[in-house]
């Protein structure tokens, strides 16, 4: 089976080469061939090909579920992804799509470094995986009962997985599908667009159930034309779902939820990805081709995209609260350090944003550290020069003095190796 569709979404296609560009969504491809990269061909030390080694030594086993789960449930505990974690998704977005509907949704389960998608009676089951180095690799399993399951690195997915709606580099995007009432499918490719914490939730998640209250706001998840139904009636309570047992068969699957939190972390996570390969990529080449100097402009683009994207300077505001309703609230948090106050930037808000402390605890990621020494440099001093006033970008108004300081106090506590500047006195806190 060649798997030519994206795992998480639609593919989008702008006309754009690899090139110094203002904007990031603009490259078309950084090329992996190049050799500070060699993707494809570098051996990867992702969870997956982790897993894979110690599955080959016989130190674990997958094991078979019959009922139509097969490894899924072993899987995610071997690879260490919740099941609170599931989002269900019926726009027909992945290869497996003739098996995808509003009746049969896929659904992806996530932690920060792996996404796994299944498909009811699907022939694999889709992985995501985040190498320190390498990026976002991509990865199937044979669905059907082996001797000897194996991951396959699938290089063949790239046609979708790299492009201006994954920043030129191997990676990851969640999509709002439109859909039409008039319409029962929503074809691969179909129109629709990338949506992440930036996104306002009125045109998020269609194409996707949503568990989980959200007051007055709007969404377009939920929203399906029934192909079962004769009369072919238009779904519109799509808002503040606790239930999706009236819409299909949730016993089906390992949660009955698609949890609304769930769902809005793994947007910002992806897009986060994202950034930190792009940047990471951007610098070896540099390195690699002795142009780290004539590359500082771009670099810093790189930088200023990210660090903005970090402390969500142009996050979707949120009006009222919002509540899933899964276990994935408490178990996300309960994953990330906590400085000596007990604060963690896993903590949610739910009420005007997000996160209560607004960084991106992807700061915490093996893919972060692993970024060239010029480029995690970069970025350390212009979040630095951002939370401690030293920068009043008015683009970074929306961090209260109180949000500059605490985020200030809880990386000192809680991430090593960071520069000595970051370690000094409070006295320079705001």
């Amino acid at each position: 089976m060649t798997l030519r569709t994206p795992l998480i979404a639609g593919c989008l296609v702008v006309a754009a080469g690899w090139a110094i560009a203002q904007r990031l969504e603009d490259t078309e491809h950084v090329p992996l061939d190049h050799k500070a990269i060699l993707y494809g061909e570098t051996p990867n030390t992702d969870p997956v090909a982790r897993l894979q080694q110690r599955l080959n030594k016989g130190e674990v086993t997958l094991t078979y579920q019959a009922g139509g789960l097969g490894y899924l449930p072993s899987l995610l505990k071997l690879l260490d992804v919740n099941v609170d974690s599931q989002v269900l998704v019926f726009a027909q977005t992945s290869a497996q799509s003739a098996r995808i509907s509003p009746r049969r949704p896929r659904a992806i389960y996530f932690n920060d470094n792996v996404s796994v998608g299944f498909v009811q009676d699907g022939e694999v089951l889709e992985l995501t995986t985040l190498d320190p180095k390498q990026g976002v690799i991509l990865y199937t399993l044979d669905a059907e009962k082996r001797a000897k399951p194996a991951f396959e690195s699938r290089t063949d997915c790239l046609e979708c997985h790299q492009g201006p709606h994954t920043l030129g580099v191997p990676g990851l995007v969640v999509s709002s599908q439109y859909r039409n009432p008039d319409d029962t499918t929503v074809l691969h490719g179909g129109s629709g667009y990338v949506t992440d914490d930036r996104t306002p939730l009125g045109v998020r998640w269609g194409g996707w159930y949503v568990t989980g209250t959200v007051g007055k706001q709007s969404h377009l998840g939920n929203m399906v034309t029934d192909p079962v139904s004769p009369s072919g009636d238009y779904i519109k309570d799509g808002l503040n779902r606790t239930s999706l047992g009236d819409l299909f068969d949730t016993s089906r699957y390992l949660a009955p939820t698609s949890d609304i939190v769930a769902l809005m972390t793994l947007e910002h996570q992806t897009r986060m990805t994202n950034l930190i390969v792009r940047l990471g990529w951007d610098t070896r080449i540099a390195i690699a081709d002795g142009k780290l100097d004539q590359s500082k402009a771009a670099l810093d683009l790189d930088v200023e995209d990210m660090v903005t994207y970090m402390l969500f300077a142009n996050e979707a505001e949120i009006d009222g609260q919002i509540k899933g309703v899964s276990t994935f609230t408490k178990t996300f948090v309960d994953r990330g350090p906590r400085d000596k106050k007990g604060r963690s930037l896993r903590d949610f808000d739910l009420e005007k944003r997000l996160f209560r402390y607004p960084l991106s605890y992807m700061i915490y990621s093996a893919a972060f550290d692993a970024m060239p020494d010029v480029a995690r440099k970069l970025v350390y001093q212009r979040l630095y020069d951002v939370l401690t006033g030293k920068d009043a970008d008015p683009k970074f108004a929306r961090l209260s003095a109180d949000d500059r300081r605490n985020i200030l106090e809880i990386v000192r506590d809680t991430k090593t190796n960071m520069p000595s500047y970051w370690t000094a006195s409070a006295k320079s806190t705001p």
